[in-house]
């Protein structure tokens, strides 16, 4: 949404009362490849989307901060000095989240703010709208209260508000690539050490297609936790032969090859062989990308796709279905599911020439072979959180 647009709506439910409105924006993030490896030492790629969350704000006069949004109808008033003292089970936890991991380090609202929130993001739809929200809270006010904004600290910020008060667990890959994308760019992220370098994207006639199956993600917890078990017993496994090997994604493939033998448990054997072949994925997807090789590229994210089906067994039926035919059009580079899997989204890489069929083909094919009616963004790669000048 534009910046004049976002003024508009700020004045039409606040009232006019002459202070200078400061407009923000956060994007959401896609995972291009690198899936189930974070918390198994491995990389991660990727990418802030070209739409996100945009926030509103100007300063009030006495210590009141009254969030809103265009999208749900629940509004939130509350004393800038009473802020954080519990939760409300409502959206604004995740902004409050902030403000409260903000004073903890020795930031303090020096007044009180009129909030008002637009998101383009789906909510559920694994594309982060609560690492947008967050991130867009954090660099605004640290903007509006003329603090340093170092994109980095931001990101931890808003992971630890989204872990410490509203009390999901989410890792840092999301709130990172919110705070640190750049148009045209992927993200190599190693998540535990937060080394990470930004690797040309540019796709050229090619655009990114995100297709969300509108499965409820029903098993995601449990079998995230079973799989980071198997992958800790089959690193107990390895940790035999390779001494001060501390993630399976540390190995490469030629290590592991030599270490196969040592498995008796087909299904460790499986988990594990995902780990670090989607790890070398990973980086032979910089090495296509920074050559420019999308054709390769696409081979790599159909080979995800296969890897995560197949061996690490987190796909599911709707899944296999949208991306089988995702990878049926004829201009298709390559097509995986994204995210924790049992549902959510797949990402595709796809001609521009191709998107029209390729919206009514596989919208009408996945709806026939699932009784479900998916949805499907199209977008680019864009920049990270930003405040939106006259321009936008």
């Amino acid at each position: 949404m534009k910046r004049q647009e976002m003024e508009r709506l700020l004045i039409s439910r606040y009232g006019e009362d002459g202070a200078a409105i400061s407009v923000f924006n956060a994007p959401g993030r896609v995972n291009l490849i690198g899936e189930h490896i974070d918390y198994n030492g491995g990389y991660v790629l990727p990418a802030a989307l070209e739409f996100g969350t945009t926030m509103a704000i100007r300063k009030r006069s006495d210590r009141k901060v009254i969030f809103s949004s265009t999208n749900l109808p629940y509004q939130g008033e509350f004393d800038v000095d009473q802020l954080g003292s519990g939760k409300t089970g409502e959206w604004v936890d995740y902004p409050i989240g902030v403000i409260v991991e903000l004073g903890k380090l020795g930031v303090q609202l020096s007044n009180g703010y009129d909030i008002l929130f637009h998101g383009e993001i789906p909510n559920g739809a694994g594309l982060s709208s609560s690492a947008s929200i967050e991130v867009v809270t954090a660099y605004g006010l640290l903007v509006m209260e003329n603090q340093p904004t170092d994109k980095v600290e931001i990101a931890k910020l808003s992971q630890r508000a989204e872990n410490l008060f509203v009390g999901v667990n989410s890792g840092i890959m999301d709130q990172f690539a919110v705070a640190n994308g750049a148009k045209d760019h992927a993200i190599l992220l190693m998540c535990d050490t937060l080394e990470y370098q930004l690797v040309p994207f540019v796709t050229g006639n090619y655009k990114l297609v995100i297709s969300n199956t509108n499965k409820r993600r029903g098993l995601v917890d449990s079998k995230y936790n079973e799989r980071r078990e198997q992958c800790d017993a089959a690193l107990k496994i390895l940790q035999q032969d390779v001494s001060g090997l501390e993630y399976l994604a540390h190995l490469s493939l030629e290590q592991f090859e030599q270490l196969k033998g040592k498995f008796t448990d087909e299904v460790l054997l499986r988990r594990a062989t995902h780990v670090v072949e989607e790890n070398d994925r990973v980086l032979q997807s910089v090495e296509a990308l920074h050559a420019n090789d999308l054709v390769r590229f696409g081979q790599l994210m159909n080979a995800s796709h296969d890897s995560l089906r197949d061996l690490y067994e987190v796909s599911c039926m709707e899944l296999d279905v949208m991306v089988e035919e995702a990878q049926k059009i004829e201009g298709t580079l390559g097509s995986r599911m994204t995210g924790a899997g049992f549902g959510g989204c797949t990402v595709s890489l796809v001609h521009e020439d191709a998107i029209d069929r390729f919206l009514s083909t596989v919208g009408e094919a996945y709806e026939k072979r699932t009784g479900l009616k998916g949805e499907f963004y199209v977008c680019g790669v864009g920049n990270g959180v930003h405040e939106m000048k006259e321009e936008y």
